[in-house]
């Protein structure tokens, strides 16, 4: 659930990161919601929504092990087949050296044998052939002990490799728990607000936004936008006809999206296969100062890496921001940033570059997602296989 928080900066009321909900939630004509103030509730709905983005992106982890872990027992068991089915031959052939031995045995060494013969030469000569017999009966020998070995050893593999998979497919399960446990908590700090709160939330969010934007570009850490690549060009270009499309969590399309795999998927049709989860992308993509930005690069957001999204330029990014949201255009500014990076850094910048033209409203809604409560929080169909 890829987390939109406001950036830093924001005079938030002051309240300890890890402070869990009052009990009960928000009053509704009680009037208890009038105890907690409007930074009060958005600094409880960043940190849910947070705790719920870090959980997802350990689940997005744990499914990529698993994907890779699928295909390397699939193809642990297809060299056991083919070892298993070379082990079989092998025994056929030595079976057969069995009974030559034994049809063709004899008492008198080769020697004698050369001694006794009537045509030394002919006996020579036999003599080589029976060598030459001998060494492929060494060789179907070794090749036979030799499969038995490789036979043994990838059945061994595969077994670990098989129950590696089992742990991560439990592992998966409690993760997606996990998630939709801390998006119920969400949803009920949701349900628990009153239309004028949401009103007033949505509007806190806005203008704080907006000031943080306003004092990020005005602090020169954005230089002038470089030119994408080409790569970069389908990337942004990719992201941008996915907009107004709906967040899910832990999924990559084509119909909905969480943050990382909208970014995942942008690139590898792009042509460049990136990591799954933001946190891997952040950790082993080449990063570049933020002076540096061009289309198609990647900002990452939150001190673990946990939310990112795909720079379009001009201070603007697209991202996929959380659980009751649309992939949308946002401030760069709309969360922390962490810092950037390119899945290209070896990419020519495009001489020419023009820009995809951004639909009406792709700006529109809440960056934290969170301006309905309608949604529910259950796991992607296609997340358990």
């Amino acid at each position: 659930m890829c987390t939109a928080a406001v950036a830093a900066g924001i005079v938030l009321a002051p309240v300890p990161a890890t402070a869990e909900p009052e009990p009960g939630g928000v009053g509704r004509a009680s009037g208890a919601g009038a105890d907690r103030s409007v930074a009060k509730l958005l600094t409880d709905l960043q940190r849910l929504y947070q705790e719920a983005e870090k959980a997802t992106e350990t689940y997005n982890a744990t499914e990529e092990r698993l994907r890779k872990q699928r295909a390397e027992v699939k193809r642990l068991n297809a060299a056991l087949a083919r070892t298993r089915l070379s082990l079989h031959d092998s025994r056929g052939a030595a079976g057969r050296l069995a009974r030559q031995q034994y049809q063709n045995s004899s008492n008198l060494s080769p020697y004698l044998r050369l001694l006794l013969a009537r045509d030394p030469q002919h006996a020579l000569d036999q003599g080589h052939v029976i060598g030459q017999l001998a060494r492929e009966r060494a060789e179907t020998v070794g090749r036979l002990t030799g499969d038995e070995k490789r036979a043994g050893e990838l059945a061994r593999r595969a077994r670990e490799a098989l129950d590696e998979q089992l742990a991560l497919a439990e592992r998966q399960e409690v993760e997606r728990d996990d998630v939709d446990e801390r998006l119920r908590a969400v949803e009920e700090l949701l349900v628990s607000l009153t239309p004028e709160e949401l009103a007033a939330l949505a509007e806190f969010e806005r203008d704080g936004i907006a000031e943080d934007q306003e004092r990020f570009m005005a602090s020169g850490a954005l230089g002038d936008d470089g030119m994408p690549s080409a790569e970069g060009d389908r990337a942004v270009r990719f992201a941008v006809e996915q907009l107004g499309k709906p967040y899910e969590w832990g999924t990559e399309g084509p119909a909905s999206y969480d943050c990382s795999g909208l970014t995942s998927v942008a690139w590898e049709r792009a042509g460049t296969p990136i990591p799954r989860t933001s946190q891997e992308q952040w950790a082993r993509l080449k990063r570049v100062p933020l002076g540096e930005l061009r289309p198609g690069d990647l900002v990452v957001y939150f001190p673990e890496a946990t939310h990112v999204a795909l720079y379009l330029g001009d201070g603007m990014v697209v991202q996929a921001p959380r659980p009751g949201a649309e992939v949308k255009a946002s401030p760069i500014a709309a969360n922390p940033v962490l810092g950037a990076v390119r899945p290209d850094p070896g990419g020519e910048p495009l001489r020419r570059y023009t820009p995809p033209r951004i639909p009406e409203g792709a700006t529109d809604g809440s960056d934290e997602g969170y301006a309905a409560a309608d949604y529910a929080p259950v796991a992607p169909e296609t997340s358990i296989r």
